[in-house]
């Protein structure tokens, strides 16, 4: 059965494709390759780098995709993208070639409610730390980052948030202005 995603991406290395924007829109060309489809693509935005000081600055999107996979098999092909884009996971949170990551299956939870939630709520401390060993739907982390929900506001805008219960556009509204501010659309950059 086909099922719709949606994936953040980021760079700030660049790659062999090019600087930080021609690597994700070779990774978005790429992902057809894996039996992907796109649906819908964000423009382009640069953004400061998370951590501050870990590195670059990013250029970072967000795509809505469709696929006959399940969550984890959509996710063993997202990261066979990354590693033909030379992706080295060596430092959480550091610089990379490319970074791809599910954000969503519709309005699924996964594992469960619970395991959800206790990752949301993680200390910022101890998320450097710490990483889970099974997928996690909505990811923890997305309500908390403009570099993803400003890039996802332009492609679903009206997603919901199955525990938060707010849509995209209210999260991002829900962060700081400095925040939002930060987010810089780079031009001729929507696919």
């Amino acid at each position: 059965m086909v099922q719709e995603f949606l994936i953040a991406l980021g760079s700030n290395l660049g790659s062999s494709a090019g600087g930080p924007a021609a690597t994700l829109a070779a990774a978005l060309s790429a992902l057809a390759t894996q039996g992907v489809g796109l649906r819908r693509v964000s423009r382009f935005f640069a953004t400061p780098c998370f951590p501050a000081g870990a590195g670059p600055d990013y250029v970072n999107a967000c795509a809505m995709v469709r696929a006959p996979l399940s969550p984890d098999e959509l996710l063993l092909r997202l990261h066979s993208v990354e590693q033909a884009f030379d992706r080295e996971r060596i430092q959480r949170w550091g610089s990379r070639t490319l970074d791809l990551d599910l954000m969503a299956m519709g309005d699924r939870v996964l594992p469960d409610a619970e395991t959800q939630t206790e990752w949301r709520a993680l200390p910022l401390e101890d998320q450097t730390r710490a990483s889970p060993g099974t997928l996690i739907l909505p990811h923890p982390r997305m309500q908390d980052r403009a570099f993803v929900l400003g890039p996802l506001a332009d492609i679903a805008a009206g997603w919901f948030h199955p525990l938060l219960c707010r849509n995209v556009a209210q999260m991002l509204a829900d962060l700081p202005p400095e925040d939002r501010a930060a987010l810089r659309p780079l031009p001729g950059t929507r696919l």
